[in-house]
């Protein structure tokens, strides 16, 4: 279960309730938090990263009369978060790719078919010199095309 992430990011529920809020430092924090459970990408930093108050003419009038009596940044700050920690309490934790099928995507994206399926067939036989085969394959290549290859593979 994901305890310590939900934990966390209750917290930063009940920061929401600070009397001195401070929407960028609060957003900061909450980023980092997400970008560590959910990965970068994840659309819930886009969301996070996309509050902010609107001080156009427009919402200051609508402000000045009846209706909002909560800050809709804050509720929907609090709307994001209590979504994000029912999301993992019901299915827990995201699951990354393994390694191995990124390595594999990655190749299928870079390499032949002719390449892959000689890389396949090497990986599923019980050679004791897989390991070289594999290497005079890729030895093979371009040396643009390893390095492509080496820097995707290092990236999220």
């Amino acid at each position: 279960m994901a305890e310590k992430e939900i934990a966390l990011l209750k917290e930063q529920v009940e920061r929401l309730n600070e009397p001195k809020f401070d929407l960028e430092a609060w957003k900061n924090q909450t980023v980092i938090f997400l970008e560590r459970i959910f990965g970068k990408e994840s659309s819930k930093v886009r969301l996070v990263r996309d509050l902010h108050y609107d001080y156009s003419s427009w919402s200051l009038r609508d402000t000045t009369g009846a209706g909002q009596s909560k800050d809709p940044v804050r509720f929907q700050a609090r709307s994001i978060l209590e979504a994000t920690i029912e999301e993992l309490e019901k299915l827990g934790l995201p699951q990354g790719k393994p390694e191995s099928g990124r390595l594999q995507e990655l190749l299928r994206e870079e390499l032949t078919g002719k390449q892959i399926r000689e890389i396949s067939s090497i990986l599923e036989s019980e050679m004791p010199d897989r390991l070289e085969r594999i290497a005079k394959l890729l030895e093979l290549l371009e040396k643009e095309d390893l390095a492509k290859m080496l820097a995707r593979l290092l990236l999220p």
